[in-house]
């Protein structure tokens, strides 16, 4: 890119105390906007702070009126504007540009996303605008021909041609494309990292090697060794170091091959990082996070099959989550690495592969899911269906078969398994009367037995069944695939216990005839 697919501010537009900075697709690329006289790009359309729409253009530009007030010239830069701000990716896709409306004396963050997952964040505050609370800025349109573009003043009125949004746009905003989960979590950490210089990787394999499962992928040609850090087989190593930085007001995201390993640095992930806050009186802050594989995958034997969701889970100082699909991959790890204390992320490695619609709103680089919140992914009134992680999707396949017999089930995606959203899972057993647990992890303090208790002390009276719990085999992992498959729940196994909480099974007489 060169200078000429930059635009000088119009006359009365406030300049940068300092440059603002792009944070380009290739290396070595990096371009300051100040004091520079440059060209409009030849065709565009971008929207202004109210709905969230894809886009293409040729060129990047940044138009603003009114005054800055501080700026920041590291990777993503991030611009306070008073006024009006207009920004566009160059040559990428926008993901979304969000900004709710509100009352005077109101800031808000803005984050932009592109396709390659380079992007520019902005605060913009509005001061003495007017603008009201119910009321939607709208969409600009420009259209410019020839390369010289528009003049300083023609950008400048064409900044005040601001027409509301229609609802009728409300639907181009929702539309869906496929994203792996390895994509989801690879394009969060990106802009994660591209966002806060404090963030970084550590972990075996996760450099050189783009990561055992390729979730590093392309990271550290772009953020350097400094920031994606390849370790020795240490796992109780490469955990201190990275709770160590995490106490100094680094943001670790450290990489665990599998969760099984994890159990070599498990003193720090309990000692170190999940307790610290407590045992300083709040003084330190630990914001660290511990990913990878967990849980059984195929034919790796009973040293690399735990689910370490009970074990981490009953830790108090730890938040454990477990996504399901690219949205909760995505949503989730940003809210994991944002957030001031440690967190585990459990994925899944048979997940990895799998492909999810995600919307306009899931690729905008600022969203985040909230943290203790569960999704029910499947309403239904006769029986409630709890899962996580792969079992989610186990359980959403059960559902159907029971459809076909009559029984509408309500699936309740975890989401996440400390802090546990029991207010949901009260709020959907008042409603079907009945509950069906899944993992798969071992029976004995289960995340289920946990579920089941929680029931029972809130909702007893509204059980109108026994609760049912579905559970991997209490036994160590086979490496026999029969005997495997048999270890772990299988969704004839989900199907049988909804019916059995229904009162809609076979007898057993006749199931064995």
């Amino acid at each position: 890119m060169d200078n000429s697919q930059f635009i000088q501010f119009p006359p009365g537009s406030a300049k940068f105390k300092r440059s603002m900075r792009y944070v380009p697709r290739d290396p070595g690329e990096d371009l300051d906007m100040e004091d520079s006289e440059h060209s409009l790009p030849p065709e565009g359309e971008f929207h202004l702070f109210g709905e969230r729409h894809p886009m293409s253009l040729t060129r990047f530009v940044v138009a603003c009126e009114g005054g800055v007030e501080d700026s920041d010239a590291e990777h993503g830069s991030v611009v306070v504007v008073t006024g009006v701000a207009f920004v566009v990716m160059a040559e990428h896709q926008i993901r979304t540009l969000d900004g709710e409306r509100a009352p005077n004396n109101f800031e808000d963050e803005i984050k932009l996303g592109a396709v390659d997952r380079t992007f520019v964040s902005l605060s913009v505050g509005f001061e003495g605008l007017g603008v009201k609370e119910e009321k939607m800025w709208g969409i600009l349109r420009q259209k410019v021909g020839g390369a010289s573009g528009l003049s300083s003043q023609g950008l400048g009125n064409h900044m005040l041609r601001l027409r509301p949004v229609t609802s009728a746009m409300r639907s181009y905003s929702s539309a869906t494309k496929e994203m792996t989960v390895r994509d989801a979590l690879n394009s969060a950490l990106d802009e994660e990292m591209a966002a806060d210089p404090n963030v970084f990787v550590m972990g075996e394999e996760v450099g050189e090697y783009q990561g055992a499962y390729k979730i590093t992928k392309g990271l550290l040609d772009k953020y350097g060794p400094e920031r994606v850090v390849d370790t020795p087989i240490t796992e109780a190593g490469f955990a201190g170091i990275g709770v160590g930085s995490a106490y100094h007001g680094l943001k670790p995201v450290i990489e665990f091959m599998t969760f099984n390993f994890s159990m070599q640095a498990i003193d720090h992930v309990i000692n170190s990082a999940a307790k610290s806050n407590y045992m300083s009186a709040g003084q330190i802050n630990v914001p660290i996070v511990f990913r990878g594989p967990n849980g059984p995958a195929a034919g790796v034997g009973a040293q690399h099959s735990q689910c370490y969701g009970a074990w981490y889970g009953s830790v108090p100082g730890l938040k454990v989550l477990v996504p399901y699909s690219s949205e909760d991959a995505r949503g989730l790890l940003k809210a994991a690495i944002r957030d001031p204390d440690p967190v585990v992320f459990l994925e899944n490695e048979l997940l990895y592969g799998e492909s999810f619609p995600v919307s306009a709103e899931v690729l905008d680089s600022s969203f985040c899911l909230p943290i203790g919140k569960a999704k029910i992914e499947r309403e239904g009134k006769d029986v409630t269906i709890t899962a996580f992680s792969k079992m989610v999707g186990y359980a959403l396949k059960a559902a159907e078969i029971l459809e076909k017999d009559g029984i509408n089930a309500e699936v309740i995606n975890l989401r996440s398994i400390r802090p546990l959203d029991r207010a949901t899972i009260n709020a959907s057993v008042r409603k079907t009367n009945r509950l069906v647990t899944v993992e798969e992890g071992f029976p004995q303090h289960g995340i289920g037995a946990e579920i089941c208790a929680s029931v029972v002390e809130d909702s007893f009276g509204y059980l109108d069944a026994p609760v049912e719990r579905i559970a991997g085999a209490d036994v160590p992992t086979p490496y026999a695939a029969n005997l495997e498959r048999m270890a772990f729940p299988q969704i004839e196994d989900i199907v049988r216990a909804a019916k059995r909480a229904c009162y809609r099974s076979a007898p057993m007489a006749a199931s064995a005839s």
